[in-house]
């Protein structure tokens, strides 16, 4: 690779762990091709990126960004998970890791907080940004469906009591 193409390289990443609001870091060895394809398409799915770069141009693209915590988990053949949520990268790569022991998570970092392994696999049990807006929304809505049930109580109550005299005198 040529000076540009490494100064390049580097600017991307750096872009890269600037805008990023979680990173984590793992070793791939003897992951075949279609299992890293595997890993990248779970990760598209989840709004997270996969990638391998070399060592030295991943420490200097995380100089100057809230990730520089990380650097030192830059050894051997490491390979980055990056996302905008801070969950999702975590979630997809705690199960991959747990479906494949070729995939060893190293650590990682969300916002300027840098994570050990046992971190990444705690962030990974959170739910997800969705999941928390659908149960404040139950939490929401359940006292109007609670206090719409017991409004209607009464009118049912009188309704079956009205129903049980007709039959009476029916019969």
């Amino acid at each position: 690779m040529e000076r540009t193409q490494k100064a390049e390289v580097v600017k991307d990443l750096n872009g890269l762990f600037a805008g990023a609001g979680s990173v984590v870091v793992a070793h791939y060895t003897g992951m075949t091709v279609a299992q890293m394809s595997e890993l990248r398409s779970r990760m598209r799915a989840a709004g997270a990126t996969f990638k391998v770069a070399k060592n030295r141009l991943v420490v200097r693209a995380l100089q100057g960004t809230a990730a520089e915590s990380i650097a030192h988990l830059f050894k051997g053949p490491t390979g980055i998970a990056i996302s905008n949520d801070p969950i999702a990268a975590s979630k997809v790569a705690v199960a991959y890791a747990k479906e494949n022991e070729k995939l060893v998570i190293l650590g990682g970092v969300v916002g300027t907080t840098a994570l050990d392994v046992a971190g990444v696999k705690a962030l990974a049990e959170l739910p997800s940004l969705d999941e928390l807006r659908g149960k404040i929304v139950g939490l929401l809505q359940a006292p109007a469906t609670k206090i719409a049930g017991v409004l209607q109580a009464p009118a049912g109550q009188l309704a079956r009591v009205i129903s049980a005299y007709s039959t009476k005198e029916a019969a």
